[in-house]
């Protein structure tokens, strides 16, 4: 199984690569495989790649059903 997270462009670096915000964990990945970035753009990063820009309605959608996901995980673990 392969899963693609959300991510939104905080910083560009030089060559092709950028720094990213998923959820509070800040990652460096590679924006080659897409034509143009900016900062505020939310990206699909699979690893360690950019793989599409993503609207952010959207974007924010799928983060709250990761937010859903780990609580339910959570509350199964906790009894």
């Amino acid at each position: 199984m392969c899963l693609a997270i959300p991510a939104q462009i905080i910083e560009i670096l030089e060559h092709e690569q950028a720094i990213v915000d998923m959820g509070g964990v800040r990652k460096p990945i590679s924006t080659a495989l897409l034509d143009e970035v900016a900062v505020g753009d939310y990206v699909i990063v699979h690893v360690g790649f950019a793989l599409s820009r993503l609207d952010p309605e959207e974007a924010a959608e799928t983060l709250k059903l990761f937010a859903e996901l780990a609580e339910a995980i959570n509350d199964e673990i906790s009894g």
